[in-house]
């Protein structure tokens, strides 16, 4: 598959490095994270992540949890989390294709719906999802973040 002409392929844990620095430009403050967490989440069943590549370059990328489901005729769904297209990138429909590469394999998978969350508050990032083929009043998301145990 390809990203406006550059390939789109699953990322694995060799592409751990690349994918932590392109999160510089999702969140520029995030610390690196640690050997056993990189290794749980290439690990971790039902978790993807996918890259669209310039040459040797990572430039885009999201990941797709697949989770098993007993709603729905027992019919999984996708969530979609972490998009982001390096900020030289931008603009070229890159994010937009990587999106929808992801929801393809979450059909594939044989999702019955394939959720995806923002906190960004701009309405251009709005639009853009929307443009990727997600309802933005369909559904109502609500987060907690740093759950109490």
């Amino acid at each position: 598959m390809t990203a406006r002409g550059l390939p789109i392929r699953d990322l694995g844990v060799g592409d751990a490095a690349a994918l932590v620095v392109l999160y510089q430009h999702l969140n520029a403050d995030d610390p690196p994270p640690a050997a056993e967490a990189v290794q749980a989440v290439f690990t971790h069943p039902g978790l993807r992540h996918f890259g669209a590549f310039d040459g040797d370059a990572l430039i885009a990328s999201c990941s797709l949890v697949v989770v098993p489901n007993l709603t729905r005729g027992g019919r999984s769904y996708g969530v979609i989390e972490n998009v982001v297209t390096h900020a030289d990138h931008r603009g070229r429909g890159h994010g937009q294709a990587i999106v929808r590469h992801a929801v393809r394999q979450a059909a594939a998978a044989g999702c019955y719906k394939v959720v995806l969350t923002t906190g960004r508050k701009d309405p251009a990032v709005w639009a853009f999802y929307e443009r990727c083929g997600f309802d933005g009043g369909g559904k109502r998301a609500f987060v907690i973040h740093r759950p109490a145990a």
